[in-house]
């Protein structure tokens, strides 16, 4: 009787091809630890030499038995979480832009208002995706600073004075 999960050696062959196919070092790392279970590794050992959870490794023979070499290979995680492309963001900032330019203060509370209209609901208290957006779009914080921050005391520059009137 078969053992359960187990790899034939058809499905091995194309896993060996899937990996010298493959850039990405995680999905060449979750091969790896296939072939190795087809060859018969604990998972424990198999543990060791990925660096995977030995239960990782029972979720990932799991996940290739029941869904295919797909299930392994394709990446899971995709970058633009994004609520609108970067023209719809871009359209939001325009008025605000000009704004700026023309020397009023912008507050985030107001970008993040807009922003909330745009895409029909609440950010609740979370002003983080804005200065995402406003970094997208090349927005700095530019404030003058109330001093130099290597000035001398006042003091010091007294007794500069009385030194060089002499």
């Amino acid at each position: 009787m078969p053992k359960r999960n187990q790899i034939a050696d058809e499905e091995v062959k194309a896993i060996e091809e899937a990996r010298k196919r493959t850039k990405n070092k995680n999905v060449d790392m979750r091969l790896k630890a296939l072939l190795m279970h087809a060859a018969g590794k604990r998972h424990k050992e198999i543990a060791a030499a990925t660096e995977f959870r030995a239960t990782y490794i029972s979720e990932l023979v799991g996940k290739y038995c029941r869904n295919g070499l797909e299930a392994i290979v394709e990446n899971h995680y995709v970058g633009n979480r994004r609520n609108m492309s970067y023209e719809e963001e871009e359209a939001i900032l325009t008025p605000f832009k000009k704004a700026a330019e023309a020397g009023q203060i912008i507050e985030t509370s107001a970008i993040k208002a807009a922003y909330e209209k745009a895409i029909g609901r609440s950010l609740e208290k979370d002003h983080g995706i804005i200065y995402r957006v406003l970094a997208r779009h090349g927005w700095r914080k530019i404030m003058p600073r109330s001093k130099h921050p290597n000035k001398a005391s006042d003091e010091a520059i007294a007794a500069s004075k009385k030194l060089t009137s002499a």
